[in-house]
């Protein structure tokens, strides 16, 4: 893959692709890209981050900061990666596909999974397709693994400066 890639993030639910051109990547090579955030959309908490794009492993994982740089949580999105490397125009992309379902690890070690409503209601649409529902919910199945038997805490390394 090209270095520094122009982002972003399609989501199913709702039906919209935005670019992360405020995202400032920090790394990228064949097998990861991380990018530190402000957020889009800042809510009561959440005021910036670093996220982390295991292109080879369908995930984006993600660290969430308050304002004051305390930590909230680290967040898991099961994603889709879609390259397209633009030869005549020099501008290549990379589009990260929400697969709806995410995991939340709190500081305490406290693990949570989200967003099973939106898988289900994507399913009833017909907004996601079998191929795509299989691989999210293998990608689900692979992290909390590697979350309950640690081998996830070697995936954070990429966050220490």
């Amino acid at each position: 893959m090209a270095s520094n890639p122009v982002l972003y993030r399609r989501r199913i639910i709702p039906n919209e692709c935005v670019e992360l051109k405020d995202d400032v990547i920090l790394s990228s090579d064949d097998d990861i890209i991380l990018t530190s955030w402000n957020a889009l959309k800042p809510k009561i908490e959440l005021h910036h981050g670093l996220s982390c794009y295991f292109l080879k492993e369908g995930i984006k994982l993600s660290k969430f900061y308050r304002e004051d740089n305390s930590l909230i949580c680290f967040y898991v999105d099961i994603v889709e990666y879609h390259y397209e490397n633009h030869l005549k125009t020099g501008r290549n992309a990379l589009t990260s596909l929400d697969l709806l379902v995410d995991i939340i690890i709190y500081p305490d070690g406290f693990v949570k999974v989200v967003d099973l409503d939106e898988l289900a209601l994507a399913i009833e649409e017909n907004l996601l397709d079998g191929e795509k529902l299989k691989k999210c919910l293998r990608t689900v199945d692979k992290v909390l693994r590697d979350i309950y038997s640690g081998a996830f805490e070697a995936m954070k390394k990429y966050f220490k400066a």
